[in-house]
């Protein structure tokens, strides 16, 4: 079988397991009223399921396991096979940490210390950022600072998607866009993992995409905010940041430049006004794009132009 085809049917599971699902998983979640209420900072007027995540999770892990069941890693150098399943079970701890939190509103701080600490296991087995590019320069090898510096990227990328999460669509949104420009580098700089994982992703995002886009029918939560984004951060390890050539490592910070941007800003924020950078408020983009007077639709339209430029960029 032709070795492109595997993403494919990666693409495509994802997608029809996460369109066929999520009207399960939304019906489930309002017998059981496992539902997010609305609130001052809340958008929505009407209780929603927030449970999305269980859809893009299962899509996502459905497509990578009938890809290996048809043997689609068995081309595959056994570290880039590792490298894989080191993702995943990545993927499948932050999603369990978020739908823990979606279930039973864990404390922010513990939440925090078990992401590092997958993030650390993840780490140990092969998921890591060995060099950074310095502008003007070679790159530079980061020695035992990889271990912190894959953490924080992991874990922060986890929690950038999640603080996005604000606009009926923006998340799954952003994250389609960002899993799609990812499987095509991928793809062209020769890194068949990355672009296995990129595919699930994108097929499970865009299908979710169908039931989230505002008007939504149900949210993602936490567990599928925390699941994407981490996984997307792990895509970046695995596949762009693997490449010696310095555009190649700045990729998937350019491709996921927009979270990154709006969650540094909003930390920056709330500590120069003395406050925890976990308190919730509403110094987000899309919270400013709203109060300017965009609609819903326009300003997830706009941050998704902003995400494609950033992307497309170098």
């Amino acid at each position: 079988m032709p070795t492109k085809l595997y993403h494919l049917i990666a693409f495509l599971v994802a997608a029809i397991v996460v369109l066929w699902s999520t009207p399960v998983v939304k019906t489930v979640g309002l017998k059981s009223q496992k539902t997010d209420q609305p609130g001052d900072r809340k958008i929505h007027k009407t209780p929603m399921v927030r449970l999305g995540g269980v859809s893009i999770f299962t899509g996502t892990m459905i497509g990578l396991l009938i890809v290996w069941w048809l043997g689609g890693f068995g081309w595959l150098p056994p570290e880039e096979e590792w490298q894989i399943w080191g993702v995943a079970l990545g993927g499948i701890a932050f999603f369990l940490i978020g739908l823990a939190d979606d279930l039973y509103n864990l404390p922010a701080s513990l939440r925090l210390v078990l992401q590092m600490a997958v993030a650390s296991v993840v780490w140990w087995a092969g998921v890591r950022i060995d060099f950074l590019s310095v502008p003007g320069s070679s790159l530079m090898q980061l020695g035992w600072w990889s271990l912190p510096i894959t953490v924080v990227w992991l874990v922060g990328m986890a929690n950038a998607i999640n603080w996005i999460d604000g606009v009926d669509g923006l998340a799954a949104g952003v994250s389609a866009i960002a899993a799609v420009v990812m499987l095509i580098v991928s793809l062209f700089m020769e890194q068949p993992a990355a672009a296995l994982i990129a595919a699930a992703m994108a097929g499970a995002a865009l299908g979710f995409l169908r039931y989230n886009f505002n008007p939504a029918q149900i949210f993602m939560g936490d567990g599928g905010a925390y699941f994407m984004g981490f996984t997307l951060a792990g895509v970046g390890v695995i596949g762009l940041v693997k490449s010696t050539a310095v555009t190649a490592v700045l990729l998937p910070y350019l491709i996921l430049a927009v979270p990154i941007m709006d969650m540094s800003a909003v930390i920056l924020l709330r500590l120069s006004d003395g406050k925890s950078p976990f308190t919730a408020d509403n110094r987000h983009l899309h919270h400013r794009l709203l109060e300017a007077g965009l609609s819903q639709r326009l300003t997830v339209l706009f941050i998704y132009s902003l995400t494609l430029w950033a992307a497309v960029s170098l």
